[in-house]
């Protein structure tokens, strides 16, 4: 397995860890936006770890977490952090089962407790921690952070917020404004702020408890995520359902601002090129557009094929689909759909590089201006 990145690199996220620790800067805009593929090597993590082992990644504006699960298990950090602890394994986390990195804190998560490190700070001890007592009678898998036994870590403090347990909760994911949880019947409950339509229950209004999205009642959803300001899950089927905020194309449906940008620029190039044809005179064309979308509504991607798993950034989307294909659509400007362009776009596009070199995507995980796959090598039948 191998993970590539793409997007936002001012911090040396994806690559040019040691050329900023040397005091060196990037010297063009591509090495701060990148929008071509980019394998992560073990040159960037330096330690006695492989980006090819059994290795997950967490990522937020300015940081990327690597988690090493096979052997010791171990987070080695990359992006805006102190020389020290960049690229090697963070003492601390040795033998910890989950991780979560944010702009202030990583997250540990041990099979006894939880602690917390604020990474502004240099400690020798967790600015907060929390034994965790795991009830022997709930069976099933094991919750994965931000869930935790009896509730779940928040991204601002106090860290620990408690959970109704008839919720039956099963994944859930959180952005600064509002969380989405699955629960283990696929039920699908939103609460927080709703200014933007990202809680999917027809308005713009906040909840404070977790409500039901009735929208998907009787639809079992097996995947959920959650962006700046939209909402993303997947059903049992296979099917992609988004709502919230679509002002940079992130939900993949008509957006006003991208089509009003794209026009400018296409105008801009006629003018260059006097003779390029356009449309017909007289030809007009009505095109519905959507700003906020505050129901859940289906996404079908192009060609249409089944979802297997979803990841949001700040202002962008990304899908992998059972036969491994790797889709995004959304805010563009740092190179973050992985097109090979800085251009946004309302639509869902495929990344080409991974066919082109017979890829096969995995999994996907977006931090809020960029985004990293892991593939494997695809398979060719033999004659």
């Amino acid at each position: 397995m191998r993970w590539f990145g793409f997007g936002f690199n001012a911090f040396g996220q994806i690559y040019g860890q040691d050329k900023l620790l040397e005091g060196e800067c990037f010297e063009n805009e591509q090495e701060v936006k990148v929008s071509s593929p980019t394998e992560l090597t073990a040159q960037e993590d330096r330690s006695d770890c492989r980006l090819k082992t059994d290795c997950q990644i967490r990522a937020s504006w300015s940081r990327r977490a690597s988690l090493y699960l096979n052997g010791d298990s171990c987070v080695c950090l990359s992006g805006f952090v102190s020389n020290e602890s960049c690229g090697s394994p963070v003492k601390e986390s040795r033998g910890c089962k989950d991780a979560i990195i944010s702009e202030s804190y990583l997250i540990l998560a041990f099979s006894d407790r939880l602690e917390s490190w604020d990474l502004q700070k240099k400690e020798t001890s967790p600015s907060w921690s929390m034994e965790i007592k795991t009830d022997p009678e709930i069976s099933g898998t094991p919750l994965n952070l931000p869930l935790v036994p009896g509730g779940y870590i928040a991204t601002k403090t106090p860290l620990y917020r408690s959970l109704s347990p008839h919720l039956r909760a099963k994944s859930l994911a959180l952005s600064s404004e509002h969380a989405i949880l699955l629960s283990a019947s696929g039920t699908v409950y939103t609460w927080g702020l709703g200014s933007h339509g990202q809680l999917g229950h027809g308005g713009l209004t906040p909840e404070e408890e977790p409500r039901a999205v009735e929208a998907l009642w009787g639809m079992p959803m097996s995947c959920v995520a959650t962006g700046g300001w939209h909402s993303v899950c997947i059903s049992d089927g296979g099917d992609l359902y988004v709502w919230g905020w679509n002002e940079s194309g992130q939900l993949g449906l008509p957006s006003r601002g991208l089509r009003k940008a794209m026009q400018q620029q296409s105008s801009q190039q006629q003018e260059e090129s006097p003779c390029t044809s356009t449309a017909e005179e007289g030809e007009t064309h009505e095109e519905v557009f959507i700003s906020i979308q505050a129901f859940p509504a289906l996404l079908d991607i192009t060609p249409s094929c089944e979802v297997s798993t979803v990841s949001c950034g700040c202002r962008h989307t990304a899908a992998v689909t059972t036969t491994g294909d790797l889709y995004t659509w959304g805010w563009g400007d740092y190179g973050q759909l992985g097109h090979q362009t800085l251009i946004s776009s309302d639509e869902p596009q495929r990344v080409e590089l991974f066919k082109e070199q017979q890829m096969r995507v995995v999994d996907v995980v977006c931090g809020a201006w960029n985004t990293f796959a892991s593939v494997v090598k695809e398979e060719v039948a033999g004659p």
